[in-house]
C-alpha cells in the first residue's frame, strides 16, 4: 500500500494484520529501549523494525539496529534516510539513499473519524473549511483523519531536515482528490514558518500523496533535492 505513494527511488516493506513472528527480533540495544514497555509496545517496536531491516536489505545495506534519537526520530545508517509507521494491524518502513532524496515521511492511521474534540487542536480554520467541502463531495473519506495523517508525514519529513519541532498549526495542508475507483490523491503542506534549507534553497512547502485501503488511510511526503 505505502509503496504506491512513493517514487521508485524509495524502497518499502510492510506487513498487515498478524503477519510475521509474534515478536520480531531486536538487537540488544533496541531491546533495552523497550525493556520496561508493555508487551503491545514491544511488539510494535520490534515489528516495524523488522520492516526497516527488510527495506535495508532491498537497498543492499546489511541489517542493523534502528535506535530512536532526538524526539524519538529513528537514527538511520549513514547514507540513508527513512521513515516508519505502525497502527493496529499495519506497520511499514520506507528507505532511500540520502543522495537520491532529501527527506521522507510516511504515516498510516485507521480510516475512522478522529475522536471528538481532536480536529480543532490539529487544524487551522481554513483547513476545516476545506475539509467540510471535501466531505460533501466525498462522504466516504474521513478527511479529518487524513489531515491528521498528512501532518504526521509532514513532521516526519521536516524534523530530520531541521531538528526543530513543527506544530500542527504551522503547516497549512490542502488536500486534492484524484478521480478513480479507489480513494486517493495528493496534498500540499504550506509551511507557515521558515522551511528547511535544502541544497541552499529554503523550502516553502512539502508535497505528498494519500490513499485509503484495507480500512486504513496512508500518507507519504518526499522532499527532492533541488
Amino acid at each position: 500500500m505505502i509503496h504506491e505513494l512513493l517514487p521508485d527511488l524509495v524502497v518499502t516493506a510492510e506487513a498487515h494484520g498478524d503477519d510475521g513472528p509474534r515478536e520480531a527480533f531486536l538487537y540488544p540495544q533496541e531491546a533495552a529501549v523497550v525493556a520496561q514497555a508493555v508487551p503491545k509496545r514491544r511488539r510494535e517496536f520490534a515489528a516495524v523494525r523488522a520492516c526497516a531491516r527488510q527495506a535495508m536489505e532491498k537497498l543492499g545495506v546489511p541489517p542493523q539496529p534502528v535506535l530512536p534519537g532526538e524526539r524519538g526520530a529513528p537514527r538511520w545508517p549513514a547514507g540513508l534516510i527513512g521513515s516508519m509507521t505502525h497502527c493496529d494491524g499495519y506497520r511499514a518502513a520506507a528507505l532511500a539513499r540520502s543522495a537520491d532524496l532529501a527527506g521522507l515521511g510516511i504515516d498510516a492511521e485507521p480510516h475512522l473519524p478522529l475522536p471528538e474534540g481532536v480536529l480543532p487542536t490539529v487544524s487551522l480554520p481554513a483547513e476545516e473549511d476545506r475539509l467540510r467541502r471535501l466531505a460533501r463531495r466525498h462522504p466516504h473519506v474521513h478527511f479529518d483523519r487524513l489531515l491528521f495523517s498528512a501532518k504526521e508525514s509532514v513532521y516526519k519529513a521536516w524534523f530530520p531536515l531541521t531538528g526543530l519541532w513543527l506544530e500542527f498549526t504551522e503547516a497549512d495542508i490542502e488536500i486534492s482528490v484524484t478521480p478513480g475507483e479507489r480513494p486517493g490523491g495528493t496534498f500540499r503542506a504550506e509551511l507557515l514558518i521558515p522551511g528547511p534549507l535544502v541544497g541552499g534553497r529554503r523550502l516553502g512547502f512539502f508535497d505528498g500523496r494519500w490513499t485509503v485501503r484495507h480500512g486504513l488511510v496512508a500518507t507519504a511526503v518526499t522532499v527532492p533535492h533541488p
